[in-house]
């Protein structure tokens, strides 16, 4: 490691000047920062911790939906939502272990963008949006590509909003070494059709499968999904871990899976 300010605020305001900094960068769990600063692929002036802003933390209901401060741990998450949202509260649960939930946030996550990340699925699923200190952004507009997003320089995710489904399920087929999913589908059932998000497959990250969606809401069952083409295979991560074709051959399984589980 080498020498660097740390700067730990207790309100938004005072993390938003912080970051005005050059090179500082946001803290909001760690799990992919300080890995990236240990090898020198980061290497920030200044880490600005949002752990300790208290307005940013906690779940509560909002209208028909769900509001999650920014700096809400999975742990939280998962305890909280165990009764209003039992989908969202066992993706929370099967994320890193238990260490990683205690300390990873939300929204750290949702900054991260990681291809392979559980919360991008489910808050796509889940007709999200995301809170930001300046604006809010729907979640179909905020991922836009392996780790970007729509936040620009010295943005940070306050909290997140989402609505909960008639039914959901969160089918993860998991990475063992680092509980990442190979290949993850969040199926959410709403009264006005079907949402289908995928991670860990793409190269571009988190998607929609539309297609999905459209014979789900047409007919919400497994059976639905047999005659659709799996997305190709050449826009899908390859690794030692499974080829773009095996994890394409994965998201119909787990859609199918996804879906007989709800």
């Amino acid at each position: 490691m080498y020498n660097f300010e740390f700067e730990r605020p207790t309100s938004v305001d005072a993390a938003v000047e912080a970051l005005k900094t050059e090179e500082a960068i946001a803290f909001s769990g760690g799990q992919t920062l300080m890995p990236t600063m240990k090898q020198r692929l980061a290497m920030p002036s200044k880490v600005v911790s949002l752990t300790a802003i208290e307005e940013m933390k906690g779940v509560k209901s909002e209208g028909d939906g769900l509001w999650i401060g920014g700096a809400t741990t999975h742990a939280t998450v998962m305890r909280e939502l165990k009764d209003s949202y039992p989908a969202m509260a066992s993706l929370a649960g099967r994320i890193g272990d238990p260490s990683v939930r205690s300390r990873g946030t939300i929204g750290g996550s949702l900054a991260n963008n990681d291809p392979s990340a559980c919360y991008p699925a489910g808050l796509l699923a889940s007709k999200g949006t995301v809170v930001t200190n300046t604006r809010e952004i729907a979640a179909d507009d905020y991922f836009q590509g392996m780790f970007m997003t729509a936040l620009e320089e010295g943005e940070i995710i306050t909290a997140v909003k989402m609505a909960v489904p008639e039914k959901a399920n969160y089918a993860k087929f998991i990475q063992p070494a680092s509980r990442f999913p190979l290949t993850a589908v969040f199926v959410a059932k709403f009264s006005d059709g079907v949402r289908v998000a995928v991670t860990g497959a793409s190269e571009s990250g988190v998607f929609r499968w539309t297609e999905a969606e459209e014979a789900l809401s047409s007919n919400f069952s497994a059976d639905a999904v047999d005659g659709l083409s799996t997305p190709d295979g050449s826009g899908m991560i390859s690794d030692l871990h499974g080829t773009g074709d095996y994890r394409a051959h994965l998201v119909k399984v787990m859609t199918k899976r996804g879906v007989a589980a709800c």
